[in-house]
């Protein structure tokens, strides 16, 4: 069983999830997410405040704009997509401890995390299989 609980620690040690990922950021702990998509798709929309870093661009741009200690998460399209893991090994590669956001930018989108493209910020529906919709209050 120690098998197990190594293969399921270190599984968590290089990936993590978007209400992770958003709950950190409202916590207000500094993490440097990384969009590793293309031009095109990050034009139409990604995790707001995310940084824009093709994943063939890391081993150049990062060590210039991401210090070597920092909390790096990395994100692609959706599950099917295997950009995130290429931009996680790039940084990793030249020494950093990055993660892997599962789900990716489709996952941030479903569970209705804030994302900003050429209009602006906004949020998008809560998809109901993937998130909680928030309870509105009366004021």
């Amino acid at each position: 069983m120690i098998e197990r609980a190594d293969y399921f620690a270190a599984k968590l040690a290089y990936e993590t999830d978007a209400s992770d990922v958003h709950a950190a950021l409202k916590a207000g702990e500094q993490i440097f997410v990384i969009d590793v998509r293309s031009d095109e798709a990050w034009a139409q929309g990604r995790v707001a405040g995310a940084i824009h870093m093709h994943y063939s661009e890391i081993a150049t741009r990062a060590p210039l704009e991401i210090p070597l200690d920092a909390n790096v998460v990395v994100y692609c399209w959706s599950p099917g997509c295997n950009a995130g893991a290429k931009g996680a090994l790039e940084f990793a590669k030249i020494g950093y401890g990055a993660r892997e956001m599962i789900g990716g930018f489709e996952y941030w989108v479903r569970e209705g995390y804030p994302v900003e493209d050429a209009e602006g910020k906004h949020h998008r529906p809560i998809d109901p299989l993937t998130g909680i919709p928030r309870v509105r209050t009366r004021a």
